[in-house]
């Protein structure tokens, strides 16, 4: 992950958790540049990245502010988000149905992604997220069980990634996500509300702590319809 995308990723999650309210303006570029320790250049590419986004609005000798619909995106999220779901949708009733969760060891896939050893432990989860009472996204997910230790039903239940925030005081550096569509297999049918022939949007990721280190493997499945994420290049 790039310093602009990191600095776009932490200004999006100030934002989603009105740290930066709707309407209020965002500090200036010389004082992001002097607390990233980066360049105005990349300070600038960030704000560019959450411009296209449609979380922000600069205007000409005012500043860059907070846009109206900044927390009101519906079902479209950005790709370089990866703070999870239940902050995603904030302002809606999420879920989490736990279909599978085991401790394990990693598969020769799962070594290469995580760079884990064939006796390290690992937990794999299978969860359905359900959003506002429909089925929304059906989770496929490979933690390193020493790096996240203490995982049970309770915390999958409510928001992973929280406990990794709150209880483990950790903090993500990036992800690295391929989307490609898919059919729709009998897992996808039975949770998501589909049939055979409905094509699927499929999140390949893996997540880094800040450190660089990957700690989680997952495939993120839901239906054609339900769900869309803004790709922004530079």
């Amino acid at each position: 992950m790039t310093k602009y995308e990191m600095i776009a990723g932490k200004i999006r999650q100030r934002i989603r958790e009105e740290v930066y309210p709707v309407d209020s303006l965002i500090p200036d570029q010389v004082s992001l540049a002097k607390e990233f320790k980066v360049s105005r250049m990349t300070v600038k590419k960030a704000m560019d990245i959450l411009e296209l986004e449609g979380l922000i609005l600069r205007k000409r000798g005012a500043g860059t502010f907070v846009k109206k619909t900044a927390l009101s995106e519906g079902l479209t999220a950005s790709i370089m988000e990866y703070e999870g779901l239940t902050k995603q949708l904030a302002n809606q009733e999420v879920k989490s149905q736990v279909i599978s969760f085991k401790l394990d060891f990693p598969n020769e896939l799962t070594q290469e992604k995580l760079m884990l050893d064939k006796h390290d432990p690992i937990y794999k989860i299978i969860r359905l997220r359900v959003v506002d009472d429909a089925p929304y996204i059906l989770e496929h997910t490979i933690m390193n069980a020493n790096l996240i230790p203490g995982i049970n039903e309770d915390i999958l239940h409510q928001s992973i990634y929280d406990y990794i925030h709150k209880e483990l005081n950790l903090q993500f550096g990036g992800a690295h996500r391929i989307i490609q569509a898919d059919k729709a297999s009998e897992y996808d049918q039975k949770y998501l509300d589909c049939d055979e022939h409905d094509p699927i949007l499929e999140i390949e990721q893996v997540v880094y702590l800040e450190d660089g280190t990957p700690f989680e493997y997952s495939r993120s499945r839901n239906k054609y319809n339900t769900r869309s994420y803004n790709v922004v290049d530079f």
